[in-house]
């Protein structure tokens, strides 16, 4: 375990692309087998403060992590996760597209996190492709964070990570998210680590508290730059941020959105007969704004568009030739399979609870 000291005059790193002091190689590090060792950076000319040795200090420390300042008699390189073959920086148009189960997940970590923490951290895992970057679960990672040092406890990080492997293999580490609007110095630290187990990892941070009355949510990367064999600085560039969704996906975030209108925001399930009446409303509605550009631009109101001309061809071409007639037959023969089998389904849930009753006597 290490948790490096962060001198009070290391300067903080801001969302815009900003400066931050980067990691040295010589930078001292104690190691454990809870934590994984977090590099310090390179303060300025001024010597940094140290912590003090003190056995009631490092008694203080939370279980199964040490403070900054436990020495250690060698440093035990942490074992590496695999990360994604990223390429080196990210090119112009990286698109990082996240899930609904990605904000679901870190809002509710930051609802649970323990008493008196100011944020929480934790794993992005996702698939990589040559456009974009796809970020499809996390997990959060307990860290203890004061202002002076920082402990993050990678071994716990490593154990769910295999167990992620288990269910989703083509999974890979992204990079990770932290609670909060702003990036700080002990975010150099965490990435520093994340550096190491995924070639240029993502930062997200999601503004839980809501200063703008907005989840902000943002994206980075982190550039070294500086004067060779000087003090370098890591500056974090913004990437372009999307939102993609699965299809089962997309009714959680509908049911979610209804509760916008709730005054108690509260909403219940639909039936299975409320659902089919909304599709077919939604349908209906498409058909309308379909059907109403078409005479539009018939009329010379609306100029052609050739792009929705060959959707609306696809979308025609897909429907099957068939007669009305024998569509309403199709129908009603299907709606009157249904509505028999659920008649025998409640039949029999009948028969069997009475048969209990029965045998109860």
């Amino acid at each position: 375990m290490a948790t490096p000291a962060v001198p009070g005059s290391v300067p903080v790193a801001t969302p815009d692309p900003a400066e931050a002091p980067a990691p040295a190689p010589d930078a001292a590090a104690a190691s454990a087998p809870a934590l994984a060792p977090v590099p310090a950076p390179v303060p300025a000319p001024t010597p940094a403060p140290t912590s003090s040795p003190d056995p009631a200090a490092a008694a203080s420390a939370a279980p199964g992590q040490t403070p900054a300042s436990a020495p250690a008699p060698a440093q035990t390189p942490a074992q590496s996760l695999v990360g994604p073959a990223l390429p080196g920086p990210f090119p112009g148009g990286r698109v990082v597209r996240l899930h609904p189960v990605i904000l679901a997940s870190i809002v509710d970590s930051y609802e649970r996190r323990n008493e008196g923490a100011a944020r929480v951290i934790g794993t992005l895992l996702g698939t990589v492709d040559k456009h974009s970057v796809e970020v499809t679960n996390c997990f959060s990672v307990p860290h203890n964070e004061s202002e002076d040092e920082v402990a993050v406890d990678m071994e716990f990080a490593k154990n769910m990570y295999e167990l992620h492997k288990k269910v989703s293999p083509n999974e890979l580490i992204l990079g990770w998210y932290a609670t909060g609007h702003d990036i700080t110095e002990h975010s150099v630290l965490i990435h520093e680590y994340y550096s190491r187990e995924a070639p240029n990892p993502i930062h997200l941070t999601v503004d839980t508290s809501l200063q703008n009355g907005r989840m902000s949510i943002k994206a980075y990367v982190s550039t070294l730059m500086g004067v060779p064999g000087r003090t370098m600085g890591v500056m974090f560039t913004p990437l372009t941020v999307k939102y993609a969704y699965y299809d089962t996906e997309r009714i959680g975030v509908d049911l979610i959105m209804k509760t916008c209108f709730s005054p108690n925001r509260v909403i219940g399930l639909s039936s299975d007969l409320q659902q089919v009446a909304g599709s077919s409303a939604r349908i209906q509605d498409a058909l309308s704004t379909v059907l109403q550009y078409a005479e539009d631009v018939l009329s010379g109101k609306v100029s052609a568009d050739n792009t929705v001309g060959r959707f609306l061809m696809s979308l025609v071409n897909q429907v099957p030739k068939i007669a009305a007639e024998d569509f309403e037959t199709m129908l009603n023969s299907n709606i009157n399979d249904l509505l028999m089998v659920t008649y025998l389904a409640n039949l029999t849930q009948s028969q069997i609870a009475l048969n209990e009753k029965l045998v109860n006597l």
